[in-house]
């Protein structure tokens, strides 16, 4: 008797074409889900036959009043090998093997570029001002050369981004709270002296920090308040390092020049959220992993930890910590 598997937020529908499923249908009903599902009640609904669960990131959150309404779940695969989303001890409590996939670093770094790029030179609005018949060049520019950018967080995304801003002829600083002189220096840029040194001497900071108990909101209305009045701040990383409330108010007053944001606190963003209508904001969807390279790995390697827990030898697990 074939056991049943549900893709959720195969947004794209590409989970099937850009993997090799074909090793599992004899064993495995697959069902997959491009609209993404808000309610517990509805999750519940859907997946209560369900042995087998895939999700993208953290798009659709399994805590724990899901895990305990969903018993017949024995193997949840994430896609990637980090997942604030998933209640691993509650998980761990129900015998519910986790595990995730690779990924590549790499598409994160190039869509922070993106953004900074696209709203230093203020590219959705003249992109705008062509489709809409507006005025032919209706903003100046700001040059990147010759400017600090400050990047929290040195890891490999962050080193990827302070690369780029060095190559750009970018004077490059980064902060975080174990980076060390050496490690800095490693990668060519200087260890600020401090997070509020970097906050107040930067033209851009562009944050890489994973979120934990120490960076959630690590950046709030005091540090805000420090930054220059012409810089901007790159989010790509996790909304809850930044006070939201704190930024948008912030925006709004002009007190930072703008922001690009690929991260929110709830995603998808809600309609009437004030990020949505901000003028010096650019916003993209939680782009920065979605990439075809990121997919196929992805799910080449859901397909992987499914054939590994069918034959009873489970792989890349994920603990509770």
């Amino acid at each position: 008797m074939k056991i049943n598997c549900a893709i959720l937020d195969d947004y794209q529908n590409k989970a099937l074409e850009l993997a090799d499923w074909s090793t599992l249908t004899d064993r495995v009903n697959l069902r997959v889900y491009s609209e993404h599902m808000d309610h517990e009640d509805k999750l519940v609904q859907e997946l209560s036959d369900c042995e087998i669960v895939v999700i993208m990131r953290e798009r659709t959150p399994f805590r724990a009043s899901l895990l305990a309404r969903l018993p017949r779940l024995k193997l949840l695969v994430t896609t990637g090998m980090r997942n604030a989303s998933v209640d691993l001890a509650a998980a761990d409590r129900q015998s519910i093997v986790v595990c995730g996939t690779a990924g590549h670093s790499e598409s994160t770094a190039e869509l922070t570029w993106a953004l900074i790029l696209g709203l230093a030179r203020h590219v959705p609005q003249e992109f705008q001002a062509i489709r809409q018949g507006g005025p032919w060049q209706s903003t100046i520019g700001t040059d990147m050369s010759g400017k600090r950018l400050g990047v929290l967080g040195l890891g490999k995304l962050g080193s990827r981004v302070a690369r780029v801003g060095l190559a750009f002829g970018m004077e490059v600083v980064a902060w975080s709270q174990n980076l060390t002189t050496e490690r800095a220096e490693a990668e060519g840029v200087r260890l600020a002296a401090s997070k509020e040194e970097l906050l107040e001497s930067s033209d851009v900071v562009t944050i890489h920090l994973v979120l934990s108990d120490r960076t959630r909101g690590l950046i709030g209305a005091a540090e805000l308040e420090r930054m220059r009045r012409t810089a901007y701040l790159i989010n790509t990383s996790r909304a809850a390092i930044v006070d939201q409330a704190a930024l948008a108010e912030a925006l709004r007053t002009g007190r930072i020049a703008g922001a690009a944001l690929d991260v929110f606190e709830t995603e998808p963003l809600p309609e009437n959220d004030i990020f949505r209508s901000l003028p010096n904001v650019l916003t993209t969807p939680h782009l920065g992993y979605v990439t075809e390279a990121n997919y196929r790995t992805y799910f080449l390697e859901a397909v992987e930890d499914i054939e590994a827990y069918l034959n009873s030898s489970p792989v890349r697990r994920l603990f509770p910590q």
